[in-house]
């Protein structure tokens, strides 16, 4: 945006001084806003110019002020031009930090986002998952080594940070340490949320992230089929341990809660819904929607086997379950065992919860979506894989129906005839 600057020294005859010298202030105005400034020079108010902006006569005492003046006139030029260099807006309050010599304060990014992420550690079970402040420890982890990387530096100013610093960041992630496209951009993601920080509270002005334009590639989700489920199902496990896991991963399939809720379930959870029924009320600790899933027999089952378990009842809880960590090694094991070549975690069991057990079996995806928890269609879409047994179940219907419609019109025509 252009700015219209003009400066002007005058003498401030309203402060003589005893000895009958007036001072000589400089008046910058940028857009209408005026900067009054005392020069510390002195002058008779009767050899002073008000037309000409300088000391009236060639003597060494004029020609020296009016040097004086000229280099500070030019001297709010440069200033200009910095501001303008800098990519700063050439106002009144930059200006009189230029003149008035104070310094800008340097803003730099690794205190930015360790604030951050020591207010979203605060928050951790009111407004943010566990998960989420532990990707941005590491995004934060991250950051630190690649400015050591590319910079040899332990810290850099914002101001500093510009589209080629993006990219550049971008090709450390991928090839330094090894990070997929869709691990890449996640962790980028964050470090954009620091960056816009940064804008909105006018450190920077620019938006480094203006060009870099990275997509999500769209994953593969594995599930289980029905063959799988069953296996599972019916594998008798001598040994204990794998046997609870594999009752609260099928109880993951059969509601599609994700492990933390699973975790978090008590008998407060399980109320009689609208139709009679018992239900499973939550909310996800991810995005807190509520998330109410009728109880299907299998679920049932699995909650009657574990109600009167020691740590069920002294912790208060609908499951033993163990940490997220084990879990997913045991369901290693179990998977083996099974026969199934899918490396299982724990999360399949929501995939397959939306695929197998509902999608598959003609629940609308609507409804899928709501019992998930999720706040719109398009999410539970990257969940949902409508495998080709529904498609064909679908078009039987639809084939049926235009054979229906045929048969009709033919008896239709029969009539009519006689």
């Amino acid at each position: 945006m252009q700015t219209k600057m003009s400066i002007l020294f005058y003498a401030k005859r309203a402060k003589t001084t005893t000895a009958g010298l007036v001072p000589i202030y400089l008046r910058i105005t940028i857009d209408g806003q005026r900067l009054e400034i005392s020069t510390k020079r002195y002058v008779e108010s009767s050899k002073w110019s008000s037309e000409a902006g300088k000391m009236k006569g060639n003597s060494e005492e004029a020609r020296s002020l009016n040097s004086f003046l000229d280099i500070t006139k030019g001297s709010v030029y440069d200033y200009q031009k910095e501001l303008m260099q800098q990519n700063l807006v050439v106002d009144i309050e930059n200006m009189r930090s230029k003149v008035l010599g104070i310094k800008e304060k340097v803003y730099t990014i690794i205190p930015i986002f360790q604030e951050h992420n020591q207010k979203m550690e605060a928050l951790v079970g009111v407004e943010f998952a566990p998960g989420t402040l532990e990707r941005y420890k590491t995004s934060l982890t991250h950051t630190v080594d690649f400015l050591k990387w590319k910079f040899n530096v332990s810290d850099i100013d914002i101001k500093k940070i510009d589209n080629t610093f993006i990219s550049d960041y971008d090709f450390y992630l991928r090839s330094i340490h090894k990070c997929n496209n869709n691990t890449t951009v996640k962790y980028l993601k964050n470090f954009g949320k620091i960056i816009r920080i940064c804008i909105a509270n006018g450190w920077i002005t620019q938006n480094p992230f203006a060009n870099y334009k990275p997509k999500i590639k769209e994953v593969e989700r594995a599930f289980l089929d029905e063959t799988e489920i069953e296996n599972v199902i019916n594998k008798d496990f001598k040994i204990e341990r794998l046997s609870l896991v594999r009752d609260i991963f099928i109880f993951s399939c059969y509601t599609g809660l994700a492990y933390i809720n699973v975790k978090q379930l008590t008998l407060a959870n399980i109320v009689i819904g609208i139709d009679g029924e018992r239900w499973i009320c939550t909310h996800r600790q991810k995005t807190d929607t509520p998330s109410n899933i009728p109880l299907l027999p299998m679920a049932e089952k699995i909650i009657n086997k574990y109600k009167d378990n020691p740590h069920c009842l002294n912790k208060e809880l609908l499951l033993p379950i163990l940490s997220n960590q084990r879990m997913n090694s045991y369901l290693k094991e179990i998977g083996d065992v099974c026969g199934i070549n899918k490396e299982l975690t724990f999360h399949i069991a929501r995939h397959t919860f939306v695929t197998t057990v509902t999608l598959t079996n003609g629940v609308p995806i609507e409804s899928v979506s709501k019992m998930l928890g999720h706040k719109n269609l398009k999410t539970t879409q990257h969940y949902a894989k409508i495998v080709d047994k529904k498609v064909g179940l679908d078009m039987s219907t639809l084939k049926i129906k235009l054979e229906n419609k045929v048969i009709a019109e033919k008896q239709k025509a029969i009539v009519v005839a006689i």
